[in-house]
C-alpha cells in the first residue's frame, strides 16, 4: 500500500546517504543532497499544477525533469564520478540520465491511457482522477476542437473518472499519444547521443537498450 511504499522509499533515501558517506566524496554528497530537493520540488509543483489547465508543455517538462528525470541524471552521474570517470564521461553521463529519465516519464503518462493494467499496476485514468495536467491532455487542450478542448479543461479542473470515456476519445481522435511517443522517442535519442563520450564497450551497448526499452516499453 502507499503507507509501506513511503516508508520503504525513506529508508531507502536514508540508507543511500549512509553508503554516499562511506565514498568520503563531498562532491558526492553534494549531488545526493542536490538531487533529493530538486526531486522533493518537483513533486510539490505537481501538486501545485493539479487542476490546473493552463499548464502549458514547458511548464509540464519542467515537472518531470524534477521530479523523475534528476533522479536518473544522478544517478547516472554518480557511476561517473565515483567510477573515476574524466570529465567528459561524466558530463556525457549526466545528459544520459536527464533525457532517459525525461523519456521514461513521458511514456509513463502515456500509459496512464493505453496500459494494460495487469502489466503497469495502475488503473488507467488514475492521473486524470487525479487532476494532473499530463501531456496527452495538454496536446488535446492545444489542437482539439472546441468540445474536445472544453471536456478536458473540466475533466482536469474536476478530477474524479467521470469524463474518462470522453477524454479518451478525445486523445485517441487527436492523435495526443502518438504526439508523446515522439516526444519520448527523440529524448531517447538524445541520450544515446549523450553516450558519444563513452568508449564502446559491453557496459555502453546496455545504456544504449536501454534508451530504447525507455521509449518503447508498455509497462
Amino acid at each position: 500500500g502507499n503507507e509501506a511504499s513511503v516508508l520503504v522509499g525513506d529508508f531507502l533515501y536514508s540508507r543511500a546517504f549512509q553508503m554516499m558517506v562511506d565514498v568520503h566524496s563531498m562532491r558526492v554528497m553534494e549531488i545526493l543532497a542536490d538531487t533529493t530537493n530538486v526531486i522533493a520540488e518537483g513533486e510539490v509543483l505537481q501538486l501545485m499544477n493539479c487542476h490546473d489547465a493552463d499548464i502549458d508543455e514547458q511548464g509540464y517538462l519542467q515537472v518531470i525533469r524534477y521530479k523523475t528525470a534528476k533522479l536518473f541524471e544522478a544517478a547516472a552521474q554518480l557511476g561517473a564520478i565515483i567510477g573515476g570517470g574524466e570529465a567528459a564521461v561524466e558530463q556525457g553521463l549526466a545528459v544520459y540520465g536527464l533525457h532517459l529519465g525525461t523519456a521514461f516519464q513521458l511514456i509513463d503518462d502515456v500509459l496512464d491511457y493505453s496500459g494494460a493494467e495487469v502489466e503497469t499496476g495502475k488503473h488507467l485514468g488514475d492521473d486524470l482522477a487525479e487532476g494532473k495536467p499530463t501531456l496527452p491532455l495538454i496536446f488535446v487542450l492545444r489542437n482539439g476542437n472546441a468540445e474536445q478542448v472544453a471536456c478536458v479543461r473540466r475533466a482536469i479542473e474536476n478530477g474524479g473518472r467521470e469524463d474518462f470515456p470522453l477524454v479518451l476519445a478525445a486523445i485517441r481522435a487527436t492523435g495526443a499519444l502518438e504526439y508523446a511517443r515522439q516526444k519520448a522517442r527523440a529524448e531517447a535519442q538524445l541520450a544515446a547521443s549523450a553516450l558519444d563520450a563513452l568508449p564502446s564497450s559491453q557496459y555502453k551497448d546496455s545504456l544504449l537498450e536501454l534508451c530504447l526499452f525507455a521509449a518503447a516499453r508498455n509497462y
